[in-house]
């Protein structure tokens, strides 16, 4: 039987709910697991690596390639335009792999609603409680008070679009909630139209069965 296709998987949350944690646990669960890379206009921080950490394009070659339809998912964020690039994604699940992205509300929604919507897993995760959610960005020490709040003031509008997902986990306690995680990829990977060789299977038992009858 032929090996099966590919999943995009699209985890989202506010900042501060693990999203970032429960993607690294899952890539490492899974080594043939590769991250979407996504594409942005911004400007490279110290330390990050083209085509690594993001593809650093112009505003001018990222618009080419959206009208080209080369991305899967496009947003404007803070000033930049950020999103994922389609050719990469399309060659992975053709050769049975997965990809993982970690993605907004909106570009999870874009890549439902695009051709490769049928090959989506999309799973959203919840903070226990806006108070715990604080206390992570704080925790961080990473940001500004400026930026927390304006995160904080973000999460609501994220966590309002919790119902258009497939999954919802809660992720008030990190090891169960990544292996709820494990169990809902292990069996979205066994649905029927992720194994297309499942067709010619059928086939030749009906062939078997046709030639004992």
């Amino acid at each position: 039987m032929t090996n099966r296709r590919g999943l995009l998987i699209i985890l989202s949350s506010p900042s501060g709910a693990g999203k970032s944690t429960l993607s690294r646990r899952l890539l490492d669960w899974d080594p043939s697991l590769s991250f979407s890379v996504s594409a942005t206009t911004r400007a490279p921080r110290p330390g990050e690596v083209n085509g690594e950490h993001y593809h650093f394009l112009s505003e001018d070659a990222f618009k080419r390639d959206v009208n080209a339809g080369d991305m899967l998912e496009h947003a404007h964020v803070f000033g930049n335009f950020y999103g994922s690039p389609r050719k990469p994604v399309q060659a992975a699940i053709d050769a049975g792999n997965d990809v993982l992205f970690d993605i907004d509300w909106q570009g999870a929604q874009q890549i439902v609603n695009s051709a490769l919507g049928p090959h989506t897993l999309s799973i959203f995760i919840l903070p226990p409680s806006i108070a715990e959610l604080r206390r992570r960005l704080e925790s961080r020490g990473q940001d500004s008070a400026e930026t927390i709040g304006k995160r904080m003031q973000k999460s609501w509008d994220e966590i309002s679009h919790w119902g258009s997902y497939d999954y919802v986990l809660v992720n008030d306690d990190l090891d169960r909630t990544f292996a709820d995680l494990q169990t809902i990829v292990t069996a979205t990977r066994l649905r029927r139209l992720q194994q297309p060789g499942l067709v010619e299977h059928v086939r030749k038992l009906q062939q078997e069965f046709e030639e004992l009858t």
